[in-house]
């Protein structure tokens, strides 16, 4: 047997403070040093999980924007992208306006990743999410909705109030060509609507990894609802102490919290390398 293991971040690996402690990124590297067949899937940008996860260097493709890429982790190159079709974009914007939503929209315009909102329509839960990111050189605000949508769309953010977001979720979330996610961001009151193309989930793209590196077992690690989906798809899925009751239910077992080294505990204790396997870590790069 085979293991691909792979973890979450935010309230996962990462810490309260939305960085790495010493002694995960060490075990973590010691690790892939070994040849244990590990990776992360987020929801953030490449980008912006390479700078929280500098403590150690991946060698298996990492999934980022909740599985909407599966990405080279030297060269930073999609192996593997889901888009909005340009109907599917425009059937979202129609469904925000008439909700009075004014959403961050990630695209590629001209190869380049942009993040663009409307600026006269920040909230304080957009700003706290600006504040953790200053000098992302992705944000792009906009003095009005002309252009909100240009480019290559593949994930949009709603930030507010449940209520406020709650009609978009309930006409999205059993829609044929959308995923739509709505949970409480971590540590704070306002909540996350967020929308991605029907094939972006995290447990898709694990499974195109775990196919490609020819493994045969996956074990995951999470917190949050948007790691439910990788949780179905795993043959054993734990919970770190403080995530949501849904994914604890779905959970092979418990294990610590993100701020007590959880995952990296785990690893230690039970990672196994590939070893002689002939299916090798270098397949995939």
């Amino acid at each position: 047997m085979t293991t691909l293991y792979v973890s979450d971040l935010d309230g996962t690996l990462l810490t309260r403070n939305h960085n790495m402690s010493p002694f995960s990124a060490d075990v973590i590297q010691n690790l892939i040093g070994q040849g244990v067949p590990f990776t992360y899937a987020t929801a953030r940008s490449f980008e912006s999980a390479r700078k929280v996860t500098a403590g150690f260097t991946p060698r298996l493709p990492v999934i980022v924007n909740n599985g909407a890429f599966i990405v080279a982790p030297e060269s930073g190159i999609p192996m593997f992208s889901a888009y909005f079709q340009e109907e599917e974009k425009t059937v979202v914007a129609s469904l925000l306006a008439r909700n009075g939503l004014y959403p961050l929209v990630y695209s590629h315009q001209n190869r380049a990743e942009k993040v663009c909102w409307v600026a006269a329509e920040e909230n304080e839960g957009m700003r706290y999410y600006f504040s953790q990111r200053v000098g992302d050189k992705r944000f792009q605000p906009l003095a009005s909705v002309e252009g909100l949508y240009t480019g290559e769309v593949f994930y949009f953010i709603c930030i507010g109030e449940r209520e406020q977001l709650l009609p978009v979720y309930e006409a999205l979330q059993d829609h044929p060509h959308y995923q739509c996610i709505l949970q409480q961001e971590l540590y704070r009151s306002e909540y996350w609507c967020e929308i991605m193309p029907k094939p972006a989930t995290k447990a898709n793209a694990i499974l195109k990894v775990k196919e490609q590196l020819g493994c045969t077992h996956v074990v995951c690690f999470g917190d949050g609802l948007n790691d439910l989906s990788m949780f179905a798809v795993a043959d054993e899925c734990y919970a770190v102490a403080d995530a949501v009751e849904a994914l604890k239910a779905a959970a092979t077992g418990i294990i610590g919290s993100n701020n007590e080294d959880g995952v990296a505990l785990w690893l230690q204790q039970n990672a196994t390398p590939l070893g002689s396997n002939p299916h090798s870590i270098a397949k995939l790069l």
